[in-house]
């Protein structure tokens, strides 16, 4: 996650995710599932731009840029405004919109009575698997934070993060973590090999809740020990052999999306291939970024979807607060 601040505007560039590997464990009483995964923050980034307004309110602008990579760290702010749109199209809107509610529930939990208003230029998927909306509300906390001069550590960030929702915790951390429970207790991975990666978001979604509800938990439970000892030592051959997504199955049973990119992928010299998240994004190791750029290209002309090129991060932590210009 990369912060920088401009007169009275904090701007954010801020990840998607893939996940390495994910268990489901049980089913809890309140609804979750306990699980653990492997995430990794990779370099799709969604922009927000935060800045003050004098009637004390949240308020949202958003778009989707025209392209997905992150080339718009030379543009101004006056043009990432140009670029949007009246409306969110199909993008959550007001409450129902992660941004807002973690700046209210921070508002309300910091007893702030200060506006803000943000500018979003999405660039990661929705209903993907990547993480965007926990992302972005990731984004809106640590802005906030710096914003409106609240001085809270990332514990007390992170306390507001799992109020709020599952992943989002995860972004105020290191780029690799294991994460447990229902996704808050985050456990940083502090060396793990950077993964050159092509990724399909196909024209078709799948909501998170229908998936694990088709999810059965592990009678023998899969561990991530494996591949991070693999990810540790640069053993590429490994980590794509460990590999491990347990909502992949569940996946299939709603979709023939996955199976159709997991048949396409089978024909490309990937060190390995999955499902990441609850879907419906897949994606690919590759040997280096040469071989993924490579790859992409050849991916394209199957007309799977969106194609990424991306790459892990390798950032030791997410900054919290805004470095002066």
């Amino acid at each position: 996650m990369f912060v920088s601040r401009v007169n009275d505007e904090v701007r954010v560039e801020t990840p998607a995710k893939v996940n390495l590997f994910l268990e489901v464990l049980s089913r809890r009483n309140d609804g979750f599932h306990e699980i653990e995964t492997l995430m990794a923050a990779i370099s799709i980034y969604d922009t927000l731009i935060f800045s003050e307004n004098s009637e004390n309110e949240v308020r949202l602008g958003c778009a989707w840029a025209a392209g997905w990579q992150a080339q718009e760290n030379s543009r101004s702010s006056s043009r990432l405004r140009e670029s949007l749109d009246s409306g969110c199209g199909d993008l959550p809107q007001g409450s129902d919109n992660l941004v807002v509610r973690a700046l209210e529930t921070l508002r309300r939990r910091a007893g702030v009575d200060r506006g803000v208003t943000v500018q979003l230029v999405k660039r990661i998927p929705s209903a993907a698997g990547l993480g965007g909306g926990s992302s972005d509300a990731a984004a809106a906390l640590i802005a906030a934070n710096d914003l409106w001069q609240l001085h809270w550590t990332r514990n007390q960030l992170q306390e507001v993060a799992t109020e709020l929702g599952s992943d989002i915790a995860y972004f105020l951390g290191s780029p690799t973590a294991i994460c447990r429970g229902r996704g808050e207790r985050l456990e940083a991975v502090d060396r793990f090999t950077q993964l050159h990666l092509v990724i399909v978001k196909p024209p078709f979604g799948l909501s998170t809740a229908e998936v694990y509800q088709q999810c059965q938990p592990a009678k023998t439970a899969r561990s991530p020990t494996a591949l991070l000892q693999c990810g540790r030592i640069g053993d590429l051959g490994g980590v794509g052999l460990h590999l491990f997504n347990r909502l992949e199955r569940s996946a299939q049973t709603l979709t023939p999306w996955i199976d159709r990119m997991k048949n396409v992928f089978d024909r490309f010299d990937f060190v390995g291939h999955q499902m990441t998240g609850s879907g419906t994004s897949y994606f690919g190791i590759c040997h280096n970024a040469y071989h993924a750029r490579r790859t992409a290209a050849a991916v394209r002309s199957e007309h799977l979807g969106r194609v990424f090129c991306a790459s892990t991060l390798t950032l030791h932590a997410f900054p919290l607060s805004a470095s002066p210009p």
